[in-house]
């Protein structure tokens, strides 16, 4: 009973005894009350954009199923998702240096002698072994709790890097598709302007066979032509390599990509609420993987501290042990033996000291990283909402630039049609407008990538519930 309550006392100690090192507390971070952005641009809201799911921010259905394969497919997203299960696995086997290891073994002896003298009889000799035996390096100083408490932070920081990625992929293949039907959209400008250059071209042929326009004028309208025509092929093969990029986020061979709505039809909402700086720290994957970087160099602080101190190993082995199968269970036959092991470090050569200083370097650069990712994301949070206002001004002001291209090109065609223009001023006109409207095409591109930045910048993108 005495050598029990022993065992007892010695299994509390392990489980109450000394935690080393400081326990984790959030570093402090400078953040402002409100985003730097245009006085335009929305930003105090009680909630913020970051928080919808990425299907309600792209309503396409075709892109909504994009995003779904590529989530079910993407090499980075399954790698991502393998390395939070090998997280996992690492964090069991750190926790079992917490609790004792136990094993069984059994031995079977079997000797017969011949006789050799008269004082050497002959003999058979039978015996059989069945053993437990049991070890526990007693956590006293809590060196194997911090351990398992550093495991568990590299598994978060994971499981963030793995909404890391998500929020990538999502924000890659929204962009991806909505520059395809940019593209898109430029094949289909170039087209209809090569159509109608072509009829101009066949009614300038008409009134130069008729002498009512020179040869300068017919070889003007041929380079109208032309220049619509050698954009053609160019945008084809603009398209072709978007569709591949797109199949390698999809998790697929090159091969073609469904469309959905035009480019002028994907949503936009009416305002972009931002919601609180402060909240950012919250829901940004990166800033939170850096803290949780930072808690895991914590934890290992108090590893290193505590192999300055001595480690005590309890082993523990019972058994039976007999000649005779009869007597194998009877109480003569049990063995059992315990040990207490104690072993202090006295000299490494200034190692466990210069660890110590190594962990805390290495927790104070963790904590410099975890600011610095605070403020490059305060940072991308102000340059999209900045990007995504003044994109949309400049899409307002490319779309009056379009409309007013496009009626001095009518005009200058008709004052040319009746002898009140030089076909100069058409080739200018014609090739005014078809710059201008693919510069708009640019133009609402640029707001809808934007706004893809700026959902992600907010956090946004990695929510599937």
């Amino acid at each position: 009973m005495k050598k029990l309550a022993l065992l007892e006392v010695i299994a509390l100690l392990a489980l109450t005894g000394c935690l080393m090192g400081p326990n984790y507390k959030r570093p402090s971070v400078s953040v402002p009350s409100a985003y730097r952005a245009p006085t335009e641009a929305q930003t105090a809201a009680a909630s913020s954009l970051g928080n919808e799911k990425w299907w309600r921010i792209y309503q396409d259905p075709v892109l909504v199923q994009l995003i779904h394969t590529a989530l079910a497919q993407n090499y980075d997203a399954r790698i991502a998702a393998t390395r939070v299960l090998e997280a996992q696995a690492q964090v069991v086997i750190t926790r079992a240096s917490q609790l004792p290891s136990a094993s069984v073994g059994a031995d079977v002896f079997s000797q017969q002698t011949a006789k050799i003298a008269k004082t050497s009889p002959a003999y058979e000799a039978n015996v059989g072994q069945l053993n437990l035996s049991v070890v526990w390096n007693l956590d006293f100083w809590g060196k194997y709790r911090r351990q398992t408490e550093q495991a568990r932070a590299q598994l978060l920081a994971t499981e963030w890097g793995q909404r890391a990625v998500i929020s990538s992929l999502v924000a890659n293949v929204a962009t991806a598709y909505f520059q395809l039907r940019a593209l898109d959209s430029e094949l289909e400008i170039a087209k209809r302007t090569l159509v109608s250059r072509q009829q101009s071209l066949q009614l300038t042929q008409v009134l130069e066979s008729h002498g009512s326009a020179s040869g300068l004028d017919l070889s003007q309208s041929q380079q109208l032509v032309y220049t619509a025509s050698e954009t053609i092929p160019d945008l084809e093969r603009q398209i072709q390599q978007q569709e591949n990029l797109l199949s390698i986020l999809l998790g697929e061979n090159p091969a073609s990509i469904p469309r959905g709505r035009p480019l002028t039809e994907q949503s936009l909402p009416q305002s972009i609420p931002a919601g609180l700086p402060s909240e950012l720290l919250e829901r940004r994957p990166d800033v939170r993987q850096a803290e949780a970087n930072v808690m895991a160099f914590n934890a290992q602080i108090g590893v290193a501290k505590a192999s300055n101190f001595p480690s005590f190993t309890l082993t523990g082995t019972g058994g039976l042990e007999s000649n005779a199968l009869n007597n194998f269970i009877s109480r003569p036959s049990q063995t059992w033996d315990a040990v207490l092991c104690a072993t202090q470090p006295v000299f490494e050569g200034g190692a466990l000291r210069a660890g110590i200083r190594l962990t805390r370097e290495q927790w104070q650069e963790a904590v410099l990283s975890y600011r610095q990712s605070v403020q490059n994301a305060l940072q991308q949070v102000s340059n999209a909402l900045i990007a995504y206002e003044k994109n949309r001004q400049f899409r307002e002001q490319q779309y009056l630039l379009t409309q007013a291209a496009q009626r001095s090109d009518q005009l200058s065609l008709v004052l040319y049609q009746h002898g009140g223009a030089s076909y100069l001023q058409v080739l200018t006109s014609e090739t005014s407008y078809f710059a201008a409207e693919l510069n708009l095409v640019q133009a609402q591109l640029n707001e809808r990538i934007a706004l893809v930045q700026l959902y992600q910048a907010l956090g946004g993108g990695w929510q599937e519930k």
